[in-house]
């Protein structure tokens, strides 16, 4: 049984371990990080990657829309977006986005992923 146990816990760290590492090229920044780069930056390649319908709800200020969950997403991303400077990404709550940032990534794009997403940003520009 002790066996058993350990083995047990062994796979849980690993599993935990697994989870929370993410690639180097993703960055999570809070919405007054996002606020500070939007107001110094004239240009910024912020994605709203919800879907169109959502989007119609609100965006933040200088965001473009490339939804996600289209099957051309990466398609359009590598067409719209410039390798050579930061890419801004957010979602509703900031799901969506970090699967947004992997693949992004794994394209060689630095990411910088919103902490809670619009959500978020709205609760904290009221």
């Amino acid at each position: 049984m002790t066996k058993l146990i350990k083995m047990f816990s062994v796979a849980l760290l690993l599993l935990v371990i697994g989870c929370k590492k993410q690639n180097n090229n993703i960055v999570d920044i809070r919405v007054s990080d996002l606020q500070t780069v939007t107001s110094t930056h004239s240009e910024i390649q912020l994605v709203d990657v919800r879907t169109p319908e959502e989007c119609k709800n609100g965006m933040i200020n200088k965001a473009i829309n490339i939804d996600v969950t289209s099957p051309d997403f990466e398609e359009k991303a590598l067409r719209e977006l410039k390798k050579d400077a930061p890419v801004y990404l957010y979602c509703r709550s900031g799901g969506r986005s970090i699967i947004a940032a992997e693949m992004l990534a794994e394209k060689g794009f630095e990411i910088y992923n919103l902490e809670g997403g619009y959500l978020n940003w709205k609760e904290e520009n009221k």
